[in-house]
């Protein structure tokens, strides 16, 4: 039986975190397209964007959570306060439909899990997404949020596009439907009160 750990991340080593973020398709934005400034995270370089994880993650207030499956690390969600994701406020998904305060520090939001390569199909997203639930309250959210994709299926999407987690992976969790602001993109939501 194997034995998963949920940690944030200024408890795992920046080694553990390397090993999570090697995967192709993450090793690239590591975690810092909402976090860039500017018309896209491209804009900075790798050295920046891979200072700036190394920095987020070992801050008191971490940005995210990293799983372990038996002592090795195979899984990252990014979560953190919606304010510390400036490229958050320029985008149309998450306020389309919406009258928020997009500067409202209460409301936390679910932006990115990255599963290594021979670990995926094991429910690990499903994992994290209960366990940034309590992890975002007891630090005081008010609210949690996630801009989920929604599949089809016999559709097939790519781990990519999957970075921000499927719709079922939330509703699992405790996550309701706020609003579909595309086809494929919908607003979930836990509320924690004032």
């Amino acid at each position: 039986m194997s034995k998963l750990t949920i940690v944030p991340a200024n408890e795992a080593s920046w080694a553990d975190l390397q090993a999570i973020f090697s995967v192709r398709e993450a090793s690239r934005c590591l975690c810092q397209r909402f976090k860039v400034e500017g018309w896209i995270w491209r804009d900075s370089t790798l050295d920046q964007r891979t200072a700036a994880l190394r920095s987020q993650t070992a801050a008191p207030e971490t940005s995210g959570l990293v799983a372990y499956l038996d002592g090795e690390p195979v899984a990252w969600v990014a979560v953190e306060p919606r304010v510390a994701y400036p490229k958050l406020r320029t985008l149309r998904v998450p306020w389309s439909g919406r009258e928020e305060d997009k500067d409202d520090e209460g409301v936390w939001s679910v932006t990115c899990f990255v599963v290594r390569k021979g670990y995926r199909g094991r429910g690990l997203t499903y994992e994290l997404a209960r366990a940034v639930v309590p992890y975002a309250r007891e630090r005081g959210a008010r609210a949690l949020e996630a801009y989920a994709m929604l599949t089809q299926p016999g559709k097939e999407i790519t781990w990519g596009e999957l970075h921000v987690g499927a719709v079922q992976v939330f509703e699992e969790a405790g996550f309701t439907e706020v609003c579909r602001p595309t086809l494929r993109r919908v607003i979930m939501r836990v509320e924690f009160g004032p």
